[in-house]
């Protein structure tokens, strides 16, 4: 096992990484930016690193820094998080240069797998079901337009480096396409340095499933069952819960048992996420994988009994998984709500402060990930997630009633901060949402139905 492990991230993720670290024994060296210097993973950390200023590309998405301050202070394993470099293949293969250990996947399938280009050409090679759409890089476009024409529209044009649901257009008229393709390109130059996109027929309509597998160095690939993330808002994700709600009878399952093929023939380890979208007939499509840690892991924690962040130190470690897919089980309904420091009534917007009451909520079965106190600083610089409510029930109704409990208990306030925890509630109220019929336009059919 390893001695020391660098956390490169921040907020509710640092601070979730460093108290498995702490219960396994294994020192935790946190890497922070300027911004970060007062938090409670910085507090709590056996020792820490300031790699640069509140700026990403300066801090947390610089592998120079990251990997002087793994070096600096002896450490022998670097655990990403989600997001900044967790998925970044040229930061793998610095780590293994430098005889460190990514705690993730090898860099060559997060290099085939994480670009969401070669996932998907990898995903027809390994029998997935995918969408109509790019069997490459849309290298112009009229090249762009005339797979748009032939898939028919509506469509979506995505950023091959892309993740978190940004640099994605969706396209349902012809005529926007060419202006929608160049925005696409720009942004996914601007926030990824890789301007390459791809297009891809776009259901209106369907439900987000994802499925979650763990595995070994030593051939063993394990599901840990399906969460479905269908409640969002531009394209990221609100609420998740497991198991997924009103899926056609075998298509869990199914999709447990597709993911664990396709994951041993690229040869995957540790954690990872393959996402997939069901339509209104219940067929499935393969969008992408997510090699690593997903944000919402805590609802599969919650039903299965597992650590999944325990498992990801003990693989990367040489460790053989201590379970068969038989020993598996899942038990009731675990839903995770997002509370982020953002304004609904404004499409969402950031809305940046600082706290001065911040008052989670507890109680039976009730969960929350987060680093925020009264004082903190909440910037723009960064994701505006401020905490993960998750709770447990034996039943979905139960599950549901307790997330609107504790919802109800939250207290956020602070000058300029506006949080989305009322809208949260009216999710979880939303009859759509109760009776399992929602779909990925939930939250858009909200956000256009006038109050009153």
């Amino acid at each position: 096992m390893f001695t020391t492990v660098l956390i490169a991230n921040r907020g509710e993720i640092a601070l979730r990484v460093l108290r498995t670290c702490r219960e396994m024994g294994v020192r935790a060296v946190v890497a922070h930016s300027t911004a970060d210097r007062d938090t409670a993973a910085v507090r709590l950390a056996d020792e820490t690193v300031q790699i640069g200023p509140a700026a990403p590309r300066h801090s947390y998405l610089s592998p120079a820094a990251l990997i002087a301050a793994a070096l600096q202070t002896g450490a022998d394993a670097v655990h990403p998080g989600y997001g900044f470099l967790s998925e970044n293949a040229q930061f793998a293969e610095i780590c293994d240069a430098h005889g460190v250990t990514l705690i993730g996947p090898p860099a060559p399938v997060i290099a085939r797998l994480g670009d969401k280009v070669s996932a998907r050409e990898f995903a027809v090679a390994a029998g997935l079901p995918v969408l109509p759409g790019s069997t490459g890089p849309a290298e112009c476009p009229a090249e762009a337009a005339r797979t748009a024409a032939g898939v028919g529209y509506p469509v979506v044009i995505k950023a091959g480096a892309g993740g978190g649901g940004r640099a994605m257009t969706v396209v349902h008229d012809p005529g926007d396409f060419a202006a929608a393709f160049a925005a696409t390109r720009q942004e996914a130059a601007t926030l990824f340095g890789d301007p390459r996109v791809y297009v891809e027929k776009y259901l209106d309509a369907a439900r987000h499933v994802e499925v979650q597998i763990l595995a070994d160095a030593h051939g063993q690939v394990l599901h840990l069952g399906a969460r479905d993330c269908s409640v969002q808002r531009r394209r990221q994700k609100l609420v998740e819960e497991t198991p997924p709600p009103g899926l056609p009878p075998g298509t869990a399952e199914r999709l447990g048992e597709l993911t664990v093929r396709a994951a041993r023939a690229a040869g995957y380890t540790g954690a990872g996420t393959f996402e997939y979208v069901v339509d209104e007939d219940g067929a499935c499509y393969f969008i992408e994988v997510n090699c690593r840690l997903q944000v919402e892991h805590p609802v599969t924690e919650m039903v299965t009994g597992i650590d999944l962040v325990r498992e990801q130190l003990l693989v990367a470690a040489g460790q053989r998984l201590a379970y068969r897919q038989q020993d598996l089980t899942a038990s009731g309904v675990a839903v995770e709500c997002r509370v982020n420091a953002e304004d609904p009534a404004r499409g969402f917007l950031p809305a940046p402060g600082v706290l001065d009451r911040f008052e989670p909520p507890g109680g039976p079965f009730t969960r929350v990930d987060t680093h925020a106190a009264p004082g903190l600083v909440i910037t723009a610089d960064y994701d505006p997630l401020i905490a993960k409510v998750c709770v447990w029930g034996p039943t979905r109704a139960q599950a549901i009633a307790r997330a609107q409990r504790a919802l109800e208990e939250f207290t956020v306030t602070g000058p300029g901060v506006c949080t989305n925890l009322a809208f949260l509630r009216e999710v979880l109220a939303h009859p759509l949402f109760r009776y399992a019929k929602h779909t990925t336009t939930l939250v858009d059919q909200m956000m256009s139905t006038p109050v009153g």
